[in-house]
């Protein structure tokens, strides 16, 4: 490790530091019981808890380098067997927190496999696009790709946690960016499109407007001699998927998910129900004007005005009390990082690193994009986390060991490829 310590990207862990330490002071705040300052290392409080857990995962870094890159490639399959079976295991050893059962627990620790899987399916999906004869164009290869991914997304959704899995989806970038077509995307956006738009007007009124648009796009390109079965064909099932989302969000969304969808598109309002924590998070943010209300001074915080706030809305914290320059630094932090890991990513010697750094890529940029827009009210609620920011000491280490695994790979990218 001696020999690589000049080799570690720096600038990537002086930003996880900094995230890290601003996190925590936040948690602190958001945590204390009044305006007085506690023990910092009080276990028996949130914040205590979360700095030892900050300290051990300094220890975690310190493994986590110490193992030679070779070894993240060799044993992927493994490591992504053995997440795999964890997730498995809470069927018959888990404990069940708020209906899910998604913890193991030791006594008065519990942690969260699902949070570690994360990596495990990063470096499995970089281990099988890396193979020789492996080419994303073709179908089978795709649907390889699918099964590692789909694999965990299924056994999280029986715990039954929708957000955890929502972030497996991340993968769909990294595997674009080694070749899967991009039809997958369009699907996707579109697919999403639509939903939407079911549900903010109706199927019929979406119907209409899919058949102008398709005869218009037919029109333009007429002098190409398009063909006439393949806009058909495109539109109805458009027309088809659009009739079908009144039943899929009717029968097997449940209702607070419905709620949330509901509030978010102002199709109801309920700010005394599933919509307060939304509408006591916009609020804290909003008053905390350019510069904030100064650490700790936060009314809506110090209030408890904002429910889990010091986990999934830990951003509202920083909006009331440091402001929009303070939210636009954290904002700027995580883009940051992650600029740095996409340079990063593009520097690698081999498409094993290359592949893994954009999975780490993908899952921190969908965990940042839809947690931020939970809190500002723009997403519904899904239970995401913002990294190395909110509360918890699964998500912290998994996190940790997520991004030094990129920093191990790429400090021997030379030595090692």
């Amino acid at each position: 490790m001696a020999k690589s310590v000049t080799k570690f990207d720096w600038f990537s862990i002086l930003l996880y530091l900094l995230l890290v330490a601003i996190g925590w002071v936040n948690i602190y705040s958001a945590s204390i019981e009044d305006s007085q300052l506690g023990n910092y290392f009080d276990l028996s409080r949130i914040y205590g808890r979360q700095l030892l857990w900050i300290l051990m995962s300094i220890l975690l870094v310190v493994v986590t380098l110490s193992i030679e890159a070779k070894f993240y490639e060799r044993f992927s399959s493994l490591i992504y067997l053995f997440a795999v079976l964890s997730l498995a295991g809470l069927f018959v050893f888990g404990k069940t927190i708020a209906g899910q059962t998604a913890w193991y627990s030791f006594g008065s620790f519990s942690i969260q496999p699902a949070e570690f899987v994360k990596a495990a399916t990063a470096l499995a999906l970089a281990k099988y696009v890396s193979g020789v004869d492996v080419n994303l164009e073709k179908f089978s290869h795709q649907l390889r790709c699918f099964i590692i991914i789909g694999i965990p997304i299924i056994l999280i959704m029986l715990q039954p946690d929708p957000g955890s899995a929502l972030v497996y989806f991340a993968f769909i970038f990294p595997l674009y960016r080694e070749g899967l077509p991009g039809i997958y995307l369009w699907v996707g956006l579109v697919s999403i499109l639509l939903f939407i738009t079911t549900l903010v007007f109706s199927a019929a009124t979406v119907s209409i407007a899919v058949v102008i648009l398709a005869l218009m796009i037919f029109l333009i390109n007429r002098k190409r001699r398009p063909s006439i079965t393949r806009y058909f064909l495109v539109s109805a099932v458009c027309i088809g998927f659009s009739f079908s989302v009144d039943f899929v969000f009717n029968n097997l969304f449940k209702q607070h998910h419905r709620d949330r969808f509901n509030i978010v598109l102002g199709l109801e309002s309920d700010l005394k129900g599933a919509g307060y924590n939304t509408r006591q998070s916009e609020i804290a943010i909003g008053s905390g004007n350019w510069f904030g209300k100064g650490w700790t001074e936060g009314t809506q915080t110090k209030g408890n005005f904002v429910p889990e706030q010091h986990t999934d809305y830990i951003f509202s914290t920083v909006g009331e009390e440091w402001g929009f320059v303070g939210s636009l630094t954290v904002i700027a932090l995580f883009v940051a990082l992650m600029l740095r890991l996409l340079f990063m990513a593009e520097r690698q010697k081999s498409q094993f690193s290359r592949m893994y750094g954009y999975g780490v890529i993908g899952i921190l940029l969908l965990h940042f994009g839809v947690n931020i827009g939970m809190v500002i009210g723009i997403l519904p609620t899904v239970g995401i986390p913002l990294p190395f920011f909110s509360y918890g000491g699964s998500g912290l280490w998994a996190f940790t060991l997520l991004l030094f695994i990129f920093i191990k790979l790429d400090a021997e990218r030379m030595a090692y490829w």
